[in-house]
């Protein structure tokens, strides 16, 4: 009886640690640091294969409670490993969730195409909250292309 008293408070302890884990919420550097390492995984090892790495929901891409996406500058979505629906389309015209709504993709593309990298914020839900939160997203053009990467957190 032991035994399995101690394996179950084993197991209790092993899922909070766990859920600590996933809790964790990503850093503003972070961000950062993720996009330019998608950046040159592009310059590298080509499109294809970093739109695959990108795309991977378990990928090294995607941690904490953020991920990296990854957009041409005409505002087409090249790969989202979490909304995997919008590959491929055009999102320019979608707005965020504040009052009135602004078009965030294409603050996201003025700012690829302006300064090259930056941060953007916008109204956004998280998954599992209704509510609208702040979000903030830091944009990086891939040097040399046509081509930028981002990755946000909520505030």
């Amino acid at each position: 009886m032991k035994r399995i008293t101690l394996a179950v408070v084993g197991i209790a302890v092993s899922l909070c640690l766990a859920g600590t884990a996933f809790a964790a919420n990503a850093t503003k550097d972070e961000c950062v640091a993720k996009t330019k390492e998608s950046a040159a995984m592009v310059n590298e090892k080509g499109l294809d294969a970093a739109v695959a790495e990108i795309n991977k929901k378990d990928g090294k891409f995607v941690w904490k409670d953020t991920y990296v996406f990854l957009m041409d500058l005409e505002g087409k979505m090249l790969a989202h490993p979490m909304s995997p629906a919008l590959i491929g389309k055009n999102v320019l015209d979608m707005k965020d969730k504040g009052e009135p709504g602004k078009f965030l993709f294409q603050e996201f593309v003025g700012v690829a195409k302006g300064n090259g990298d930056g941060w953007v914020d916008y109204m956004w839900t998280n998954p599992g909250d209704p509510k609208a939160r702040k979000k903030i997203t830091y944009i990086y053009r891939v040097p040399g292309k046509d081509l930028f990467v981002g990755a946000g957190i909520y505030e």
